[in-house]
């Protein structure tokens, strides 16, 4: 059996783990989640170094016991996020409408009179603030995911999110012409602000005070198609108490005339945002992989 062979037989294995494990009750599923969380920070030594130096970074106020408590709890929201994506990939409408607790105006793409920008960062609950924007309002959602290497696990993923029937999904290595006809024709960007995809079409911008490459394209597409911008969040609830995804009121005077303000002001509001729910964001991104010129890098 060739290598890819395998890889495609053990996604399989793993989907349909994840398929009979979304039978369980939630509270069960969260607490098989907190145990990979701590199985997982033992094991992907990486990815704990990646998170430790962005804990360091970000949040230097805090000191190696307090970052140590905060990055294993990280790994166990990050490893539940990780399991119950098959309950947002298999579960019913109906459960999953039971469990995704919906705050703000929800509907105030569906009433726009101007197309819709939502801007979603990374925190572990991101899929179901995807999800959510389809259940609870009536908008076409487009957006950008990151194409899978394995064959089987990017088909369940791309019919896990298009499942509902208002989703639009595009390649991030595609071009960004398909996904601009899709908003001109009515859908919501479903957008993901604040990962590290290198110098081109970004800016140097503080984000805890160290500079990071942040992408100018939400200014800039925000501005050329006349979007109106409204933040969205969402968070995984302790045990089986579900999900929380908060619609929060549109940005006035966004993005202005000026990228890097735009961009300066998202990425304080998402600092914001993480000191109000610090284990629950994404640590384990090298968000500070791109340095600028003549700096050293933070990962090793």
């Amino acid at each position: 059996m060739s290598a890819a062979s395998k890889g495609e037989l053990a996604a399989r294995v793993l989907l349909g783990l994840l398929w009979l494990l979304q039978h369980l009750p939630l509270a069960v599923q969260a607490a098989l989640g907190r145990g990979l969380g701590r199985l997982l920070y033992t094991l992907a030594r990486g990815r704990r170094r990646v998170a430790f130096r962005n804990v360091q970074l970000c949040l230097p106020e805090l000191d190696e016991a307090a970052r140590r408590r905060l990055v294993r709890e990280h790994f166990g929201w990050l490893a539940r996020s990780l399991l119950e994506r098959g309950l947002l990939w298999y579960a019913p409408t109906s459960r999953l409408k039971k469990l995704i607790q919906v705050e703000g105006d929800v509907a105030f793409a569906q009433r726009s009179a101007k197309p819709v920008m939502w801007l979603v960062p990374h925190f572990v609950a991101l899929d179901v603030a995807g999800v959510a924007t389809q259940l609870f309002q009536g908008r076409k959602v487009a957006s950008i995911y990151q194409a899978q290497s394995n064959p089987v696990f990017d088909d369940a993923m791309r019919r896990g999110r298009l499942r509902f029937g208002l989703g639009e999904v595009y390649a991030r290595s595609e071009r960004a012409l398909p996904l601009v006809r899709a908003i001109r024709r009515g859908a919501a960007f479903f957008n993901l602000p604040d990962m590290d995809f290198g110098a081109r079409d970004a800016a140097f911008v503080p984000f805890f005070g160290v500079p990071a490459a942040t992408l100018l394209a939400p200014a800039r597409m925000a501005r050329a198609l006349g979007m109106a911008v409204q933040p969205v969040l969402a968070e995984i609830l302790p045990g089986g108490a579900g999900y929380r995804v908060r619609f929060l009121p549109p940005w006035e005077d966004f993005p202005g005339d000026d990228d890097l303000a735009a961009a300066t002001r998202m990425n304080r509001w998402i600092e914001e945002e993480i000191r109000r729910n610090p284990a629950q964001y994404l640590w384990v991104h090298k968000r500070f992989k791109t340095r600028p010129p003549g700096e050293a890098g933070f990962y090793g």
